[in-house]
């Protein structure tokens, strides 16, 4: 039967050999036939056994060393990006800050561009705005700062006449204490130099102040002149199935950060008001611009308002000592009022937020940020409970 198959798979006018070696053909149709065998006349299909004789017999693996060496490199970035992260959280600070103060400043510029102006000149009317409201400030502030300076320099002649006087009270205590030759010793034993110490790091805050003044302006008048290029650019990273969803999300945060800052406004209004009011009455000098300043103070979370009050307690220490005790009595009265009535009221209409939940973030933004993280943490933890409503809690609530 073989015999007959092979001549019938011979070409015509060829005999076959019968000491001839078999083809790969016929080879392949033995029972020891890999899979693949006998798929096309003259296609060589290597058996399992051939294959793993090319391998030596054992399955492939991966290095040792290329994982390890995978996971330093991974160490590695991570610890530089973790550096580079750290040297620039001073910017990264002041870019968040520039931001917030865009958003904040939202809803005035939105609402004149739906008045008629364009845009930029929204933005041109806002800046021109405070910088009016900055200006009046300085003109409240600096003739009180002046006289004071004046008065001082008037009087430190007479307090030196009064030191080498032996029978006024400076005398006294010049003869008891030595307060002249201590100063003289200070100065001549290195004294000197830890003044002028002082004087340069002082000035190096100075310059560190306004140049992040000037870097926290810059960003904010960018990003309020094209914040709506900027929204444009960042629902693009969004896919388009999600991305009307997406937008909902992000225009009501935007609206509630701007109504945050509104109320936050609001409640600094009220705090100046009242400030102005008792100052008036009870004849504590320069009662617009201590108002002014409470006003300012008042939109820092937490401490804002303690610290006007402090202030204006030491300026009406000027009157007398029970009109000083009277006003401190009075901010610690406000504060509590401001704390638990005024605020969470204002702060539930305008962001439906807690008051638990404001005081918690507020602590834990000043933790990590300082002063700005305070100002920040009541609209990010209203960005986080937007996102948890509009995409953990359905997805718990129907599990």
């Amino acid at each position: 039967m073989s015999d007959t198959k092979a001549e019938a798979a011979a070409p015509s006018g060829a005999v076959p050999d019968p000491g001839a070696p078999p083809t790969r053909a016929d080879s392949g149709a033995g029972p020891g036939a890999g899979p693949g065998a006998g798929s096309g006349p003259g296609v060589p299909t290597p058996r399992r056994g051939a294959r793993e004789s090319l391998l030596g017999g054992l399955p492939a693996r991966r290095s040792w060393f290329g994982v390890g060496f995978g996971l330093g490199l991974g160490a590695v970035l991570a610890w530089l990006l973790v550096q580079t992260v750290l040297r620039l959280s001073e910017l990264l600070t002041l870019l968040l800050l520039a931001f917030f103060i865009a958003v904040s400043l939202e809803p005035v510029v939105a609402w004149l561009c739906r008045r008629g102006l364009r845009r930029t000149w929204a933005v041109a009317v806002v800046v021109l705005g405070l910088a009016g409201l900055f200006a009046g400030f300085l003109a409240l502030v600096i003739p009180p700062v002046s006289a004071s300076v004046n008065a001082l320099s008037d009087a430190l002649p007479r307090w030196n006449h009064q030191l080498h006087d032996h029978h006024s009270a400076l005398g006294h205590l010049e003869d008891r204490y030595h307060i002249i030759e201590k100063a003289q010793q200070q100065l001549s034993g290195g004294g000197a130099s830890k003044v002028a110490g002082g004087v340069l790091g002082a000035g190096q805050l100075v310059v560190s102040t306004v140049t992040s003044t000037v870097i926290v302006i810059t960003v904010a008048l960018y990003v309020m002149a094209g914040l709506p290029a900027i929204k444009r650019f960042g629902y693009r990273f969004v896919p388009g199935t999600r991305r009307e969803r997406a937008e909902s999300v992000v225009e009501e945060i935007l609206s509630r950060v701007g109504r945050f800052m509104l109320g936050n406004v609001a409640t600094s209004a009220i705090a100046g008001l009242a400030t102005f009011i008792w100052c008036e009455v009870l004849g504590v000098p320069y009662p617009a611009a201590m108002g002014l300043f409470v006003a300012l103070m008042d939109m820092i979370p937490v401490v804002g308002s303690t610290v006007g009050g402090i202030a204006v307690s030491l300026v009406a220490l000027s009157v007398s000592l029970p009109v000083a005790v009277s006003t401190a009595v009075f901010y610690i009265g406000f504060r509590v009022a401001e704390d638990y009535l005024i605020m969470p009221r204002v702060m539930r209409f305008a962001v439906n937020v807690h008051p638990v939940v404001t005081v918690v973030a507020v602590l834990a933004g000043g933790s990590l940020l300082g002063i700005i993280g305070g100002l920040v943490a009541i609209p990010a933890a209203v960005a986080i409970g937007i996102v948890l409503d509009e995409y953990v809690f359905p997805k718990t609530d129907a599990a």
